[in-house]
């Protein structure tokens, strides 16, 4: 299967928050990646405060070896974009960092 896009769900608590708001700079300014707004709340599947960046498959072999290297102990979610939302938030998802339970149901 070839996937055309992803995104990252850059996890953090109120803690983390300003380190979450340093990785989210530096990936603006090395990428070419779009940037969702701030989540505050749990949102979706999302189990807390996170913010989204999404990136075209060319970008994955710069975005996430990056990521590994400055996630700065923040979880991370890395999921393709298909048609199945299940499945790229779970089988298909890659995580640094802790992984955290989402609440898969969600989706079904």
């Amino acid at each position: 299967m070839t996937y055309e896009s992803f995104h990252a769900h850059v996890y953090y608590d109120e803690a983390g928050r300003e380190t979450a708001a340093r990785v989210r700079e530096r990936l603006d300014a090395l990428f070419e990646v779009q940037l969702g707004r701030w989540r505050e709340e749990p949102v979706g599947p999302h189990p807390t405060a996170m913010y989204q960046v999404a990136f075209a498959a060319d970008q994955f072999g710069r975005v996430v070896p990056w990521l590994m290297e400055h996630h700065a102990g923040l979880s991370v979610l890395i999921h393709p974009n298909t048609d199945n939302d299940l499945l790229d938030h779970s089988e298909r998802a890659l995580w640094l960092g802790e992984k955290l339970a989402l609440k898969l149901d969600f989706f079904r």
